[in-house]
């Protein structure tokens, strides 16, 4: 039975999450792929042939092709559907660089609310098209005046702020994409989610950690671990640390423009309780699996949803040893094709 508190940070919550929001999200599908999961089965990340066995499989979660683009509507949903009369009267504000905006977009528009959205001005143009599309008012701003121009807007327009990723609605409704890859693929061993707020990566991470579901089910608990661009390593300092990292200076020298924020408030100590470990992988790790990702696949994913295929690609993710069937999540694809792909940069 879910909490009484349907925004208390249980796992049990995150099923009544996905319970409310399924009738209004896709299920995303899976793909393999038998070369990557040669490739990652190698003994080295630089061999040339592979062998028929394959002691990991991989397992691709397409949450590039969820509503939106992106995994982002799971959460947008949630708090939507958490809204009360009033506050939905009153609209829905902000601040994104994207996925989130076009989320919270689409949530809004389903209930006839109003949306504004605060976007860096270095925002994909796809992105920003998408979000205007989706019907949400679009301000503009410098990347690091986001939140003080969105509390202009709010008190310019009385909207309720829905976070990107620090609060309990978004983490209970990302981690329902947990619960949906669970019940897709029940032999998962181990899951790599990408970091940037930790939304997502706590959600599931919430979710994973629930006793009760492996008891039932008669699973092996899953283990979850998360994967971020060196550039913006803040989520594994903090780990090592033991504090949380508050601000990302380093941002803009990633490709992966989704994961340039730090990791919220809320979701930290639940990936400090729950998350086995946090790999990190440099910018051409990020490059070099996105091109195999669009390759071999044959799947449009930005770089950010690239970065748990880049991790289990490196020797660091060798060295520790994770066999069996292991979950990736591709996260988004609203990708720029007026640009250079970032794997050709």
């Amino acid at each position: 039975m879910p909490n009484e508190d349907p925004l208390a940070l249980v796992p049990t919550n995150v099923w009544a999450a996905y319970d409310l929001i399924n009738p209004h999200i896709h299920q995303t599908p899976l793909f393999t792929s038998r070369t990557l999961s040669a490739l990652v089965s190698s003994p080295s990340s630089t061999a040339t042939t592979f062998s028929d066995d394959t002691p990991t499989t991989l397992v691709f979660k397409a949450e590039s092709l969820q509503r939106g683009g992106a995994f982002k509507i799971r959460g947008a949903t949630h708090a939507v559907a958490r809204l009360s009369e009033e506050e939905r009267k009153r609209g829905v504000c902000t601040h994104s660089s994207g996925n989130h905006a076009q989320a919270l977009a689409i949530a809004a528009r389903e209930i006839g609310a109003k949306c504004w959205v605060v976007m860096p001005d270095t925002a994909p143009v796809p992105k920003r098209e998408a979000t205007a599309a989706y019907g949400a008012t679009i301000t503009f701003c410098p990347p690091l005046e986001r939140e003080k121009t969105l509390t202009r807007v709010q008190e310019e327009t009385g909207a309720v702020y829905v976070p990107p990723y620090d609060d309990p609605r978004i983490i209970l409704g990302q981690g329902t994409m947990f619960v949906e890859f669970l019940g897709q693929e029940e032999e998962l061993d181990a899951i790599v989610v990408p970091v940037g707020g930790g939304g997502m990566l706590a959600g599931c991470a919430l979710a994973a950690s629930d006793p009760g579901l492996y008891g039932r089910a008669g699973r092996k608990k899953v283990r979850v671990f998360g994967a971020e661009p060196s550039e913006v390593n803040d989520c594994a300092q903090g780990l090592a640390s033991g504090t949380r990292v508050p601000s990302q200076p380093n941002g803009l020298k990633t490709v992966c423009d989704g994961l340039r924020t730090p990791v919220g408030k809320t979701n930290f100590p639940i990936i400090q309780k729950h998350v086995e470990k946090v790999f990190t992988v440099t910018e051409e790790e990020v490059k070099s699996a996105m091109r195999l990702v669009w390759e071999r696949l044959k799947l449009v994913v930005e770089p950010s949803g690239c970065v748990g295929l880049a991790v289990v690609l490196s020797e660091a993710w060798r060295e520790y040893g994770v066999k069996g069937k292991v979950g990736i999540v591709f996260s988004g694809g609203n990708v720029d094709l007026s640009e250079v792909l970032a794997f050709n940069k």
